[in-house]
């Protein structure tokens, strides 16, 4: 057993099984398509951007996938962060469209838990990728980000 920050032992992380698998799907609404993170009208900044899913949702429900892949791993205090993404998006969902992404549990690099990631819509596969996520301390992240707010 080692120990945690304070020397109290810690037993050790169970690992995740190769080949694990977890799934997100959402129906892509509104506020999932690129139109919708087309810039700051009321700030004069309109972008032009399609009624398709975007490409920044299907990332986020890949993300999801993979943190419920991770979910049994976490202890109390706990949680699993997306760390890198290199993701395609293969093909255009409109809105309507259930799109559901899956992450399987390929190993670890070093402390990152890798994943390859795809997502589809009724139609085929419309984004394929790779994901590395870490298990880290909640309050530690949120202390983190306070330091940074202005």
């Amino acid at each position: 057993m080692s120990g945690d920050q304070t020397g109290n032992p810690v037993a050790p992380r169970v690992e995740l099984a190769l080949d694990t698998t977890a799934t997100a799907s959402i129906r892509v609404g509104p506020a999932d398509l690129a139109s919708a993170v087309s810039g700051d009208p009321a700030a004069g900044v309109v972008d032009e951007f399609p009624a398709v899913l975007a490409t920044a949702r299907m990332i986020g429900l890949m993300e999801v996938a993979a943190a419920r892949a991770m979910a049994p791993l976490l202890a109390a205090g706990e949680l699993s962060v997306g760390v890198t993404v290199d993701v395609s998006h293969l093909a255009p969902t409109p809105p309507g469209v259930e799109v559901t992404a899956t992450a399987r549990y390929t190993g670890r690099d070093g402390k990152l838990y890798v994943f390859e990631v795809s997502a589809a819509d009724p139609g085929g596969e419309i984004g394929r990728g790779t994901h590395k996520r870490a298990i880290i301390s909640a309050a530690r992240l949120i202390a983190g980000a306070a330091r940074r707010a202005p």
